[in-house]
């Protein structure tokens, strides 16, 4: 797998998940921004981190986000907010792979709370390596993207 410029970023549940994925990447090549290095276990709000990853993958600064969170269904709904982002949450190998594979997903959400850290190594590795398959999901992905534009597709 080529190395990637990867932005992660946790709210107060995943700080440990978060380093230990930070490490694992890097030792595997990839170019990791912690965009989240002064979170601790102080509670802390996730909407202003997920737009922060998430507009790292806009700009083109970052290839891919990774957002941990407790469960992550609160941070996939505010990545997905930015018009361009399609968050994944996926608590499984097989969810990965049909995040990337099938969505194109180039935000994963992952919760801390969830998943062990093992399976989360897993998780990430499934998500980077799987391509995307084109059609017939480029023509549902760009549906997605009128819906983003507020056009209808009824």
């Amino acid at each position: 797998m080529a190395a990637m410029r990867l932005a992660i970023t946790t709210d107060h549940n995943g700080v440990e998940l978060k380093s230990r994925l930070s490490e694992w990447l890097g030792a595997r090549g990839h170019q990791v921004d912690d965009r989240a290095a002064h979170v601790g276990h102080e509670l802390v709000d996730y909407p202003p981190l997920c737009e922060d990853v998430c507009r790292q993958v806009l700009d083109g600064r970052a290839d891919y986000a990774i957002v941990i969170g407790g469960g992550g269904s609160g941070e996939t709904i505010a990545c997905n907010k930015l018009p361009g982002i399609r968050a994944v949450l996926c608590h499984s190998v097989w969810g990965a792979e049909i995040g990337r594979g099938n969505n194109d997903g180039n935000v994963l959400v992952v919760g801390a709370k969830v998943v062990e850290p093992e399976l989360a190594e897993q998780i990430v590795d499934a998500w980077l390596t799987t391509p995307f398959k084109g059609e017939p999901h480029a023509t549902r992905l760009a549906m997605i993207a009128a819906l983003e534009r507020g056009e209808s597709l009824l």
